[in-house]
Order: structure tokens, then sequence, then C-alpha cells
């Protein structure tokens, strides 16, 4: 499950207040190569059908069904001069990496 910080929770609500024809919060996770990841958050007008879609503190959270999850135990903060941060715990933490096989 994706969790977002209060930091977060304030700065989106605040951003959609700036934006109100777009209420859905999209986070989109892409591989930018074997070891890394890009993250971003946007704000768009409705959810796609093919989202899976969350409801956390009152805000609509889309996401694309290939990276929802991607963001298992993820945790999106925000900091004022470095934007939204996304802390994610390593796969082992996860269970994805087994003991001996990796």
């Amino acid at each position: 499950m994706l969790t977002l910080t209060q930091k977060a929770v304030d700065r989106l609500r605040a951003l959609i207040l700036e934006h109100p024809e777009d209420p859905v919060v999209r986070i989109a996770v892409r591989d930018v190569n074997a070891q890394r990841l890009s993250l971003s958050i946007t704000l768009e007008e409705a959810a796609r059908e093919e989202d899976v879609v969350e409801q956390i503190e009152g805000l609509t959270i889309a996401l694309d069904r290939s990276s929802a999850h991607r963001t298992s135990g993820m945790t999106v903060d925000f900091q004022a001069g470095k934007g939204f941060q996304f802390a994610h715990p390593p796969a082992d933490e996860l269970g994805l990496i087994m003991p001996g096989r990796n």
C-alpha cells in the first residue's frame, strides 16, 4: 500500500485547489535502467479505466496497473525547496529478494 505523509497530502490538496479542473493525483513509475526508477506526480482530470485507484486522506490517487504493485510500501513526502520525495523500502524488506537466490 502507498503511504502519503501529512506534508504530501497538504501540498497535493493545495495544488488541487489551484487546479480544480485536475482533481486526480497520478503517480507513475517508470524504469530508467535495471537499477533505477523514475517516479512522477501529475494532476489529471480523471482516472483511466485501466487504473488502480486508491483513496488516501480524501485524495484520489491513480496508478496505472503495470506500476501499481511497485508502489507497495512506498512513502511519498513533500519538503519545501526539495519537492516530492519517494521513499521505497529495499526489495529484501518487501520479501522480493530470496537469500541465496539473488
